[in-house]
C-alpha cells in the first residue's frame, strides 16, 4: 500500500479528472482510500476537481474524525464495502450523466443494469445491480449494499449515481469509467445493441478469467 501523502495526491488526481470529463459536477461526489489505521475520505461538500490533498479528511478505523475538513456524509456507506471485502482499497460515487439517465428511463434489470454489450464491460466491470432509490445519506443503503460488497464491483443508486470499487482508487476510476460509457453506448443505440453471446462471454472468462 502506498503511504498516506501518496494516496491523498492519488485521490486529487482521480478527483480532478472525473470531474475534467464531467463524471461529476459542482460538489457532488465522493471518494475514499483504506488506511492501515483507517481511511481516508474527501470532505462534505467538497469539488472533486479541486481538491487540496491537506484538506482531505481522516479516520480512524471506528470512524472517529482524526484531522483535515468534515468527512463526506457517505462515510458510513464507504466503511461498510471495506468492512465486507478486504480486498477492497479505494471506493468511490459520482453522479454520472449518462448512468443516473439510465435510471430515469429504465435499467435492464434490477440484477445488472446494463446488458452485456461489449468484451471490456464484461472483463472490467461485471453485473452491476440498482439499489432502488432511497434518499442520500439513509441508512438502509448501507446495509444493501454491504450485503453485496464481496460480490460485484459496484452497485448503481437510483437516481443518484454509482457507487464502485477496487484494489485501488484509480482501478475503481476505471471501473467507473469504463460503465460510464457502457451505458453511454446503450441509451444512444436507444437500448437497441445486441447482447454477447453466452459463448462469448464464456470464451471471454476461459481467457481472462473475468465473471459476469
Amino acid at each position: 500500500m502506498k503511504n498516506e501523502t501518496a494516496l491523498r495526491e492519488e485521490i486529487c488526481s482521480v478527483g480532478e479528472g472525473l470531474f475534467r470529463r464531467g463524471y461529476t459536477v459542482g460538489s457532488s461526489g465522493n471518494i475514499s482510500v483504506r488506511l492501515n489505521d483507517g481511511w481516508l475520505i474527501t470532505p462534505t461538500d467538497a469539488c472533486l476537481g479541486n481538491i487540496d490533498p491537506a484538506r482531505i479528511a481522516k479516520v480512524d478505523e471506528k470512524g472517529n474524525w482524526v484531522n483535515g475538513d468534515k468527512p463526506s456524509k457517505t462515510l458510513l456507506l464507504h466503511q461498510g464495502i471495506y468492512s465486507n471485502n478486504n480486498e477492497v482499497n479505494g471506493v468511490l460515487h459520482t453522479h454520472s450523466t449518462y448512468l443516473v439517465l439510465l435510471t430515469l428511463t429504465g435499467v435492464w434489470s434490477e440484477e445488472a443494469i446494463l446488458p452485456p454489450i461489449t468484451p471490456y464491460q464484461v472483463m472490467k466491470v461485471g453485473k452491476i445491480p440498482l439499489v432502488k432509490y432511497h434518499r442520500p445519506g439513509d441508512p438502509e443503503v448501507v446495509k444493501v449494499v454491504s450485503a453485496v460488497a464481496e460480490k460485484v464491483r459496484g452497485v448503481m443508486l437510483e437516481k443518484l449515481g454509482p457507487v464502485v470499487w477496487g484494489k485501488t482508487i484509480s482501478q475503481a476510476s476505471f471501473i467507473l469509467e469504463e460503465l460510464e460509457e457502457t451505458a453511454k453506448l446503450w441509451l444512444k443505440s436507444g437500448k437497441n445493441s445486441s447482447p454477447l453471446t453466452t459463448d462469448n462471454i464464456n470464451e471471454i472468462f476461459a481467457v481472462f478469467g473475468s465473471k459476469w
